[in-house]
């Protein structure tokens, strides 16, 4: 089966229906007469990144973030625009600049004022600030010495509830000062840990945890709701979706991690007064998941989302609702062989809608509280980040895809027309020649459908032989859906020359609960089989020159490439980011005290060794290059410079790539531009276009 995609991008993208008004490009991404020349990663660098779109209370604007990077600078800013979501409206315009950036904006309920955080001069941790939209200037509204993230405004349009990680002891604004300044004057750097987990991603976690804090518009000292609850929210990344403030101010709900062994993270619903006071579970009779509250405008309904299976990330999260006059419970569309994420509801109360990842692409669906069946509101390409607003409702969305960069756009709630809203991008994307993009269906593991991505190189000749280059996406179980990737970017490396193809292998998600666990005992055999199959399918098309293969990945993508490395394969060579390559040394990741569903490696042994890529080690001979970065604690850099020796050892040809100063990722700009320069040298050797 093959899905041949449009090549849009935001210059001739045509408006459906909406008729609405673009924002004009910023002048320094001056139209060029240039002929379109291939996506190349110092162009990426050029494109304006955005950020979650936040709706005005009548939807006629939007507020959103908007990054730039200075490539020289090895650095960059965001700052925040206001963009009109109305035909005829006029251009959007800049709202703040400067170095210190901003972000995390959010609109009051009355439209007067627009919230954000910012670390402007006199900052020592990231503030709340206040800008008013009639004009004027934005101004502090916390000194916090602990900082603010995540901020919501109360209905009430004068209160603000924001996160900040705090000590679990009372203590005063003087004393948390003065220990911040004794820490960061220290000559004793020890770290001191009695309970897991000790890090998170690229960082240490100290002995303080996240609490909810409360002020108003005039900058009234905050107090906590949560601090005196018995709980605060979860250590490893509490944000927005970690709490909700229900519509009368009364209280607030928030996820919280209720195990208190440290080793089977379970995040629970509770709900404490504004006021302050106990916090009470409203799902402790679940064991698994259970988070990202929402309360319906009306103020009748809390929904949120609910896993069934314990330490299960890719677990169907299921849309519950709790009637807050009777208490009762019901879980709406419980058929629905999805998992409901990025939800928000329609302001009358009668739905939510919900960013969801469905057979390659995040998809818009609308839940009805009367029940039945998700609807479907977009189709192809990705839509995130979802807001609405107004009566009647304006929804609006970041859309993506493998040819289109994160663009505002509006969408009709009913028929799914979609219009674009932003032009930051137009200008650059006129100069850039895109290869076109194919969904494929094949048979892969035991016959099962496996969907792909293709990607073929700008100018495609069927009747030329071209390399392939198959690269194998990380998790395991996040799927690979149209939408544009800052990192691994297909059409960067279609631009080579390469076909460049995503296969969605069993385990990955958006293809249904059993999909996505049928790889959960055992992370080889299927995607192995797998990748082979794919593998397959290309070499025997005419336009795949079946000797210029290659593959590569990183995390879950880098161990299947090390899987590779030991097991009969057709690669010429391969490339292996943060490879998970030593199972048995996965303890030292930021999760390694989670027990694992099925089990510890001494209490399978034989099952765990079968797993493990450096026990294949005997049979390494393709060419590989190692990337592996010092701040990654999600993959430890040990399994990187493990591996980079065993090849060495064994006399096979290899390089190592270290970045000291990046995590699980490649985020700094030089680096990035160099990282993309080095693959494509790599393969050159091996696979030339």
């Amino acid at each position: 089966m093959h899905l041949t995609l449009p090549r849009r991008h935001p210059a001739v993208l045509a408006v459906l229906g909406l008729g609405l008004a673009l924002t004009q490009p910023p002048s320094s991404l001056a139209d060029s007469a240039a002929a379109p020349r291939p996506l190349s990663a110092e162009m990426m660098w050029k494109l304006v990144r955005l950020g979650a779109p936040q709706l005005s209370p009548d939807g006629a604007h939007v507020v959103l973030p908007a990054s730039r990077y200075d490539v020289d600078g090895n650095k960059g800013t965001t700052d925040l625009y206001l963009v009109p979501t109305r035909a005829g409206a006029g251009p959007g315009r800049q709202l703040t600049s400067g170095p210190a950036g901003a972000s995390d904006p959010v609109w009051s309920p009355d439209g007067r004022w627009i919230a954000f955080v910012a670390r402007r001069a006199d900052d020592h941790q990231p503030q709340l600030y206040l800008l008013p939209t009639a004009g004027g200037e934005a101004r502090r509204l916390t000194e916090l010495p602990t900082g603010v993230a995540a901020p919501k405004w109360f209905a009430d349009g004068r209160r603000i509830a924001f996160i900040s990680r705090v000590w679990p002891e009372a203590l005063g604004r003087d004393e948390i000062v003065r220990r911040l300044k004794e820490r960061e004057d220290a000559k004793m750097t020890a770290m001191v840990w009695e309970h897991a987990p000790f890090s998170h991603w690229d960082h240490f976690l100290d002995d303080r945890v996240p609490h909810l804090f409360v002020t108003d518009v005039d900058g009234a000292e905050p107090f906590s709701p949560t601090f005196g609850s018995g709980r605060h929210l979860d250590v490893r990344e509490p944000g927005r979706d970690s709490y909700d403030i229900a519509p009368d101010g009364g209280e607030i709900a928030f996820a919280a991690d209720a195990d208190l062994s440290h080793t089977a993270h379970n995040l629970d619903l509770y709900v404490v007064p504004v006021a302050g006071g106990a916090a009470r579970d409203l799902t402790s009779d679940n064991l698994a998941d259970d988070g990202e509250p929402h309360y319906s405008p009306d103020g009748r309904w809390l929904a949120y989302t609910r896993a069934s299976i314990p330490r299960f990330y890719a677990d169907t999260r299921k849309l519950v609702l709790i009637d807050r006059r009777s208490a009762a419970r019901r879980v709406l569309a419980p058929n629905f062989d999805r998992s409901a994420t990025g939800l928000v509801w329609l302001p009358d109360s009668s739905g939510l809608l919900g960013s969801i990842e469905d057979a390659g692409a995040m998809r818009v669906y609308a839940f009805d509280l009367r029940g039945g069946a998700p609807r479907p509101v977009t189709s192809t390409h990705d839509f995130t980040n979802l807001a609405v607003a107004g009566r009647p409702a304006v929804l609006v969305a970041l859309r993506q895809s493998f040819s289109e960069p994160p663009t505002l756009v509006r969408i009709d709630p009913a028929s799914g027309a979609v219009g674009q809203l932003s032009a930051f991008n137009n200008a650059l994307l006129r100069e850039v020649a895109f290869g076109a993009v194919e969904s494929v269906t094949i048979a892969g593991a035991d016959g099962a459908p496996m969907q792909m991505w293709v990607i073929k190189p700008p100018g495609f000749d069927p009747a030329k032989r071209y390399p392939l280059f198959l690269l194998l996406h990380g998790g395991p179980h996040n799927g690979v859906t149209d939408t544009w990737q800052w990192r691994w970017n297909a059409q960067v490396f279609a631009g080579w020359g390469y076909v460049a193809a995503w296969h969605n292998f069993h385990g990955s998600s958006g293809f249904g609960q059993a999909y996505a666990d049928s790889i959960t005992r055992d992370w080889a055999s299927l995607p192995y089989a797998d990748t082979i199959r794919a593998a397959d399918w290309f070499r025997a098309q005419s336009w795949i020159d079946a000797e210029r293969l290659v593959a590569g990945g990183g995390s879950f993508g880098g161990y299947l490439a090390t899987l590779l490395l030991g097991k009969p394969q057709p690669f010429k060579a391969l490339v292996a980011h943060a490879a998970v390559f030593d199972r048995y040394t996965e303890g030292a990741a930021d999760f390694g005290a989670e027990k694992s569903r099925y089990g510890e490696f001494w209490e399978r042994p034989e099952e765990f060794a079968a797993q493990s890529p450096h026990l294949y080690a005997a049979n390494f001979h393709t060419p590989t290059l190692i990337i592996h970065n010092q701040l990654d604690l999600r993959v430890p850099v040990d399994g990187g410079f493990e591996l980079f020796n065993i090849l060495q050892n064994k006399g096979v040809p290899s390089k190592l790539v270290y970045f000291p100063d990046e995590n699980h990722w490649v985020l700094k700009p030089q680096n990035s531009i160099f990282w993309y320069a080095t693959v494509r040298d790599w393969f050159g050797r091996y696979a030339a276009p």
